[in-house]
C-alpha cells in the first residue's frame, strides 16, 4: 500500500492519520462548513480588534487590559490552530493527515488552551488586587511586572506541552489511523499507538492536574474577593465591586464548563453518541474565542465606547 511502509512481517506502520468530521453527516459537510467558517472569521476579527484598541488606546494601557490582550492573543493562537484541519475535513473533505503535522497541530492547541487557562488565573489575581488591595494596585502591577508575568507563564507553557509531540514520535503507529475529531488532540492521537503509551498518559495526567490547579486557584481568588466584598456595608457598593468581575468569571465559565462536560462524558458516558462528544470538543475550541471578545465589548465599557466610536467614524 503506498500510504504505508513494512517494519518487519507483522507490523506496517501508517504514515498518514484520519481526521473525523461528523458521522452521518458527510453529504452535509459543506453546509455544516458555512457557520464554522462564520464562526472563526467573528472569532479571529473579534479578538484581532482587541489587540487593535489595546494597542493604539491610551486609556487602555492598563495591567487588566494587558492581560486581556493576553487572552486575545491566545483565543487567537487556539483558532488559528485548529482552522485549517477543520476547513480541510469540511470544506475540501481531505480528512488524511501526516503525523508531523498532526504532532505540530496538538502542540498548538493544547500551548495555546494553557496560556488561556494560565491567562484567566492571572486575570484572577489582577481582580484580587484591585478589590482586595486597591491601593496597592499600580505598584504592584507595574507595567513591567505585567510584562515579567506573562512572558514567565508564556515560559512556563511552552515548556509543559514541548514533550507532547516529542512522546508521541516515539509512538509506533500500525493498526488504526482514525482520529476522532477533525483536529489533532494529544489524548486522541496516544490512543491510536500499538506500542506502549504509559509515558504519554501518566505526563498528559500531570498537564491536566496543572489545569486543575490553575481552576483551583482561580475559585480560591474568588473566595478571597467574595469575603471582601461581603466587608463592604453598601449593597449598592458589593454590586458595583462585584460588577468587574462578571468579564472575567463569564470567560472562566465559557473556557472550562466544555472541558470539565468534555472530561465527564469521556470518563462516565463512554457509550454516549459519538456526535456528542465531538460536538462538545468542538465548542470547546470555537465558543471561547468567539465569545470572549463579545463579552467583553458588551461587559466593558471603555472597549465598547472605543468600538462603537470606530464604527461609527467609519459610518460618517
Amino acid at each position: 500500500h503506498p500510504g504505508m511502509s513494512v517494519l518487519n512481517t507483522s507490523e506496517i506502520e501508517i504514515s498518514t492519520f484520519c481526521l473525523v468530521g461528523i458521522p452521518g453527516m458527510e453529504p452535509a459537510s459543506i453546509w455544516v462548513s458555512i457557520p464554522i467558517c462564520l464562526m472563526y472569521i467573528a472569532a479571529i476579527l473579534g479578538n484581532c480588534t482587541i489587540l487593535l484598541l489595546i494597542k493604539t488606546e491610551p486609556s487602555l494601557h492598563e495591567p487588566m487590559y494587558y492581560f486581556l490582550s493576553m487572552l486575545a492573543f491566545s483565543d487567537l493562537g487556539l483558532s488559528l490552530s485548529s482552522l485549517p484541519t477543520m476547513l480541510r475535513v469540511f470544506l475540501f473533505n481531505a480528512p488524511e493527515i501526516s503525523p508531523n503535522a498532526c504532532f505540530a497541530q496538538e502542540f498548538f492547541i493544547h500551548e495555546f488552551s494553557a496560556m488561556e487557562s494560565s491567562v484567566l488565573l492571572i486575570m484572577s489575581f489582577d481582580r484580587f488586587i484591585a478589590i482586595c488591595k486597591p491601593l496597592r494596585y499600580m505598584s504592584i502591577l507595574s507595567s513591567a511586572r505585567v510584562i515579567q508575568i506573562g512572558l514567565a507563564f508564556s515560559l512556563k507553557n511552552v515548556l509543559l506541552i514541548l514533550p507532547f509531540p516529542f512522546t508521541l514520535k516515539h509512538l509506533r503507529y500500525c493498526k488504526k489511523k482514525h482520529l476522532s475529531h477533525s483536529y489533532c488532540l494529544h489524548q486522541d492521537v496516544m490512543k491510536l499507538a500499538c506500542s506502549d503509551n504509559k509515558v504519554n498518559v501518566v505526563y498528559g495526567f500531570f498537564v491536566a492536574l496543572t489545569g486543575i490547579l490553575d481552576m483551583t486557584f482561580i475559585f480560591m481568588s474568588y473566595v478571597l474577593i467574595l469575603k471582601a466584598v461581603l466587608s463592604i456595608a453598601s449593597q449598592r457598593e458589593r454590586l458595583k465591586v462585584l460588577n468587574t468581575c462578571v468579564s472575567h468569571i463569564c470567560a472562566v465559565l465559557i473556557f472550562y464548563v466544555p472541558i470539565i462536560s468534555l472530561a465527564v462524558v469521556y470518563r462516565f458516558a463512554k457509550h454516549s453518541s459519538p456526535i456528542v462528544r465531538i460536538f462538545m470538543a468542538d465548542v470547546f475550541l470555537m465558543v471561547p474565542p468567539l465569545m470572549n471578545p463579545i463579552v467583553y465589548c458588551v461587559k466593558s465599557q471603555q472597549i465598547r465606547s472605543l468600538v462603537l466610536g470606530k464604527l461609527c467614524q467609519k459610518r460618517s
